[in-house]
């Protein structure tokens, strides 16, 4: 018997090369050739598209409409997605094992299930397991179809037959197609397998939910070209030892992007968060040092963060840098501007920077509260409780302005703060409630502000 002709493939752009190199030829990626059974041609699998022709059009003939949503029913999934499903609208999510990927599409998909014909395909899992799940969370199966395989053409047969609202695809990696050779989860498998249902859910107008594996770094497995094929790209975020988990979208075409819920596991499955500030913010008995009060922007929604800082004496030559939830390389420019600029020493210090509740922050309006917080730790003066800070600093020590700077105030008077420190381009022409606003343009000046609240 002949031995199999093989190939390496590239996980990040899936080009081919016959042979293994350490960079893939075409997107110059490192260590990313895989090797794979190469695939006999299959002319026939596009014969059925290649007839029909595309007619030109000017932009002004198509006249633009408005896509209808269909909402899943809980909140928090519904803002992230943009406003609920979109038909033909392709979804993937992605996500560490155990965080709750399967838990929250079986939840949306039980509610979707009572006005719309719903399917689950469940390929990790049999059906009694997928059951027996649903009986924990005490759902109504009673409309949701379900059907463990993960054959790719029986897939599409059902689905062509049954023409369902919403799919659930649990999970791409594992399904396969005969037409290639390779193993499920292969480069090869998962960039064909993912094209023919993205070409179904169009053709179709069938609301498609695919999860997706990731890998050690955080990053969904496959080639990235699966990314590009979907309308939507979701992550969830957090720790599987903690209850609350963040759903963030990374990719909408039907809506805003960075758009973050927040959700708290209970015994019942997911339940969304309707005041996710409370959860970032710690419940101190007393004032503390190194704390400040973030007011941050994740989409559409401004969130209330406590930053932490901590910065003690270096037993090392080499001072340690070490930020959670933050930028690392900003976190050493930003103590170069402090040093600089604010005459503030911490060359000989560690310093240590986290975001409280395990989000990850990466807009540059957290600037000026980090560097409050770490002149709080280094003084070991805590900063009023009522306070709260925004606003980017540059390397020239200037304070420059923040998005949304009146919605992020808006929502720090809601929550009962009655102090701000803000750039001043961000500077409200009328009064936010009874809220105390200071302007500055200086780090130099806000650090003088700030101690001025101390006393």
């Amino acid at each position: 018997m002949a031995k199999a002709k093989t190939v390496f493939s590239c996980t990040e752009c899936g080009a081919q090369a016959p042979r293994w190199q350490g960079q893939c030829p075409q997107c110059k990626a490192w260590n990313t050739l895989v090797e794979a059974v190469a695939e006999a041609g299959g002319g026939s699998r596009f014969a059925a598209l290649a007839g029909s022709t595309a007619q030109l059009q000017t932009l002004a003939e198509l006249e633009p409409r408005e896509e209808p949503r269909t909402p899943t029913g809980i909140d928090e999934f519904d803002r992230v997605l943009g406003g609920g499903l979109v038909a033909g609208g392709v979804v993937l999510i992605g996500g560490d094992p155990g965080i709750g990927k399967s838990t929250l599409l079986l939840q949306a998909l039980s509610v979707l299930a009572a006005r719309h014909k719903a399917i689950y395909v469940s390929g990790e899992e049999s059906g009694e397991q997928v059951a027996l799940r649903a009986q924990r969370l005490q759902l109504d199966p009673a409309g949701l179809q379900l059907l463990a395989e993960i054959n790719l053409e029986r897939i599409l047969a059902m689905l062509r037959d049954e023409r369902p609202r919403i799919v659930v695809i649990d999970s791409i990696q594992t399904v396969y197609s005969e037409v290639l050779q390779s193993a499920p989860g292969s480069v090869a498998q998962v960039r064909e397998c993912a094209a023919q249902l993205t070409r179904h859910a169009k053709q179709s107008g069938t609301c498609m939910i695919m999860v997706g594996h990731v890998t050690k770094d955080g990053t969904l497995a496959g080639p990235r070209v699966l990314e590009h094929m979907v309308d939507t790209v979701l992550y969830f975020e957090g720790d599987t030892h903690s209850s609350f988990r963040l759903v963030r979208a990374f990719k909408n075409r039907f809506g805003a992007v960075n758009e973050l819920g927040v959700f708290a596991m209970t015994e019942r499955g997911l339940r969304g968060v309707s005041n996710p500030s409370a959860l970032f913010l710690s419940q101190h008995s007393q004032q503390v040092s190194g704390s400040c009060v973030l007011v941050t922007q994740e989409g559409t929604r401004p969130l209330l963060v406590e930053i932490q800082a901590l910065v003690d004496g270096a037993h090392s030559p080499n001072p340690r840098r070490l930020s959670v939830g933050l930028e690392q390389n900003r976190l050493a420019m930003l103590l170069a501007v402090l040093h600089r600029h604010a005459g503030v020493v911490c060359f000989d210090q560690d310093v240590f920077v986290n975001a409280v509740g395990g989000v990850k922050i990466a807009e540059p309006a957290a600037d000026l509260a980090v560097l409050l917080a770490i002149v709080s730790s280094l003084r070991n003066r805590p900063l009023p409780r009522e306070l709260v800070v925004f606003g980017e600093v540059g390397l020239a020590g200037e304070i420059r302005p923040a998005p949304r700077g009146q919605e992020r105030l808006r929502e720090a008077a809601k929550l009962g703060f009655t102090t701000a420190i803000i750039p001043k381009a961000n500077a409200p022409r009328q009064a936010v409630g009874e809220m105390r606003v200071i302007a500055v343009d200086r780090i130099e000046e806000a650090i003088d502000r700030a101690r001025e609240l101390e006393g």
